[in-house]
């Protein structure tokens, strides 16, 4: 059976993922800050499914994760970096340096944090598949949002970097969502979220695209099909 981890599953893209991958057959292990959205998500897909409270800005508790997680599943065929928060809109020189430290730790060093821990188990087996989610803001600008396009251009270099580390046989690709209507593009777009189509929708596109994924797109930006 294929097992995918994803952080960030308490909501949004993350849930959306989790309730798909679990309908497609796969076993799903994830992680949130939120105890109380993933009680909800652990009643609806109950075993042999797994979801902990994780704060991936953590090296040592995402440590900790892993070795439980590794000990119970094994490596997994899917690693699926989700997890990111955006700023409020606002000019860069108006957004408090703890804001951005804040977001940079959680795009940028809690993919790494999770990549660190869970990606040596996948090497020993020499497979799987390592997601790491852009954005449209990783590959183009807008005013406003300036901290999030930087942690996700970084995820952009950062996931091709890795593609070229990887032995034969493994993958690593930036993965853009495209728009979609979740709390975070309704922070940035107001009411003007609700013309984009939602999670539950996107995952049905999202879910089997990221299935098909094989060593052959290793270190390609991709984009889910609308």
């Amino acid at each position: 059976m294929t097992t995918v981890v994803i952080t960030g599953v308490s909501r949004g893209l993350g849930r959306a993922m989790s309730m798909g991958f679990a309908e497609a057959g796969c076993t799903v292990v994830g992680c949130s800050r939120s105890m109380a959205e993933l009680v909800d998500l652990r009643n609806a897909l109950g075993e042999p499914h797994r979801f902990d409270v994780v704060d991936v800005v953590s090296d040592a508790a995402v440590a900790a994760w892993s070795q439980e997680v590794l000990s119970l599943y094994g490596a997994p065929d899917f690693l699926v970096n989700n997890a990111a928060v955006i700023n409020h809109n606002a000019s860069l020189w108006e957004i408090p340096a703890e804001q951005f430290d804040g977001l940079t730790a959680v795009n940028i060093n809690g993919t790494a944090n999770t990549i660190r821990h869970y990606l040596p188990a996948m090497i020993e087996q020499r497979s799987g598949v390592i997601v790491n989610f852009s954005s449209g803001w990783g590959r183009a600008v807008s005013a406003q949002v300036a901290p999030y396009c930087a942690s996700k251009w970084a995820i952009e270099g950062l996931t091709r970097a890795l593609a070229e580390e990887l032995p034969a046989g493994m993958a690593t690709v930036p993965l853009n969502p495209g728009v979609i209507n979740t709390d975070m593009l309704q922070s940035c777009f107001g009411s003007g979220a609700e013309f984009y189509t939602s999670a539950a929708e996107w995952a049905k596109q999202a879910v089997p695209f990221i299935l098909q994924i094989t060593a052959a797109d290793s270190g390609r930006p991709l984009t889910v099909p609308e």
